[in-house]
């Protein structure tokens, strides 16, 4: 049986949509609508992790993992908080959260942390011997969790993967956002001796520089104001198998040197601990920006960049092997069908000549995101133009002003002063990430704002549309 997760949110449907996920992914979860609710279940029942909303409309989500506290201080809580709201992130961690997740929530993003949650907890649900033999007999064919393409170009990168895989070699993956760095990531750990043991991911623009220490490494308990017990850090969780840093530019300098230290001695010690622990992992990088050139910027250490760099294997956009893109609609539905239980049919040619002629500047991830809308707004049948997205079939819509100007299909209306500030906004966001050919890192970074507030003012932007 999967790990019990008690999910408390006031939001009915966030909480429908993270248990029906959870459920299909391997956990039990449950969820309470208010912060009351919540304590209740959590003393009648034995939950392993406490997903918590930070807004709740009868107490906030510190207060509610305080609570837990008192209750079990051995408890696993991760907080749920905005992106912009760094502040609140810093106080749950130190207040004893084991982590925390930021919105808009991302379905791969919250697996990755209740994945590195369940390895603390060093609670084993199957027999060793059961789970080896489980993940060597799916390993190269991925059960239906991945789905590798036929193209020559997507053969051409899974012989890499195949070749690199049984090896120790630490890897860089480049490739643009969305083509699937993670998915390489865990394909060449699936396929390495290191099957059996954890797997643990991490987004390195998400980790702030106050919290990097703890977050990697983890602390004891005293270490700093509010360190209220021991924390298992992500290389911890990750020891004897692979870790895969992504994003992994985004490190600050002194972090990044902590880093090379620590692969240098292959041991580490908790922040404010003395105790070393020794460290038997592989590593895994991946960056959408080329490191060498960082390198050169100054805004990444050349040793650590020589330690990374014993293979590298480049990803390519979806652009580039447009021979796999019927297959992948197909895959992606499959599963969106089992996500939403539907069952949509397939796609109308007319759909499927849109995809093939689509320039996909998100890659896969926009791809899977396109497929999952259309089959929640498909009601039966096959999925038709009207349930895509206006940017997937007009993409000329979100040209610059002057090209725009000649599209008589634009659709004209009155905006009010603050709509009218947000669509500006929005077409300078875009103009920004066509000018680095949608690199979201160094678009966040002319634009003198996080990564994620991007995101979030993107997905703002178009929910209100």
């Amino acid at each position: 049986m999967g790990k019990k997760v008690l999910i408390i949110d006031d939001d009915a449907d966030i909480c429908a949509l993270l248990c029906r996920y959870l459920n299909k992914n391997g956990y039990e979860a449950e969820a309470a609508y208010t912060a009351s609710g919540g304590l209740s279940k959590f003393k009648e029942e034995n939950y392993d992790i406490v997903l918590c909303d930070y807004k709740l409309g009868d107490k906030n989500g510190k207060d509610v993992l305080i609570e837990i506290k008192k209750i079990n201080p051995n408890a696993v809580v991760i907080i749920i908080t905005g992106y912009s709201h760094i502040k609140t992130a810093v106080e749950v961690i130190k207040a004893g959260a084991f982590d925390y997740i930021a919105k808009p929530l991302i379905p791969d993003e919250v697996l990755n942390v209740l994945s590195a949650a369940s390895a603390s907890l060093n609670v084993v649900t199957e027999p060793q011997e059961e789970v080896t033999v489980k993940l060597k007999k799916n390993s190269h064919s991925l059960s239906s969790n991945y789905l590798e393409g036929k193209s020559k170009i997507a053969q051409e990168l899974y012989n890499q993967v195949d070749i690199v895989a049984p090896t120790n070699y630490s890897v860089i993956l480049y490739g643009e956002t969305g083509t699937g760095k993670e998915v390489i990531a865990r394909t060449i750990h699936e396929r390495s001796d290191r099957s059996s043991q954890p797997f643990v991911a991490i987004d390195c623009g998400a980790i702030s520089k106050e919290l990097a220490g703890s977050t990697l490494f983890g602390h004891v308990k005293g270490s700093f104001t509010g360190a209220m017990y021991d924390k298992e850090g992500h290389f911890e969780s990750a020891n004897l198998g692979t870790i895969f840093l992504d994003e992994v530019s985004n490190l600050s300098y002194d972090t990044q040197a902590t880093l090379l230290r620590v692969i240098q001695e292959r041991k580490f010690k908790k922040v404010g601990g003395n105790k070393e622990i020794p460290l038997d992992i592989r590593i895994i990088v991946a960056s959408n920006e080329s490191l060498q050139e960082v390198t050169q910027n100054g805004r990444f250490r050349e040793d650590l960049y020589f330690r990374f760099n014993e293979f590298t294997i480049n990803i390519p956009p979806l652009r580039n092997r447009r021979e796999d893109i019927p297959a992948f609609a197909d895959f992606f539905l499959d599963k969106s069908n089992k996500e939403l239980s539907k069952k949509i049919d397939g796609f109308e040619k007319d759909v499927m000549d849109i995809f093939m002629r689509y320039s996909w500047p998100g890659n896969l991830r926009e791809f899977r995101n396109v497929v999952r809308r259309a089959v929640l707004l498909t009601k039966s049948g096959f999925v038709s133009v009207n349930s895509l997205p206006v940017e997937i079939i007009n993409p000329s819509h979100f040209l610059s002003k002057q090209e725009n100007a000649t599209e008589p299909a634009v659709i004209k209306r009155d905006y009010g002063l603050k709509d009218a500030a947000s669509r500006a906004e929005y077409e300078t966001i875009m103009s920004v990430l066509r000018d680095v050919n949608f690199n979201k890192s160094k678009a966040a970074e002319k634009l003198n704002i996080d990564r994620k507030t991007l995101y979030n003012k993107i997905k703002n932007y178009e929910e209100s549309q």
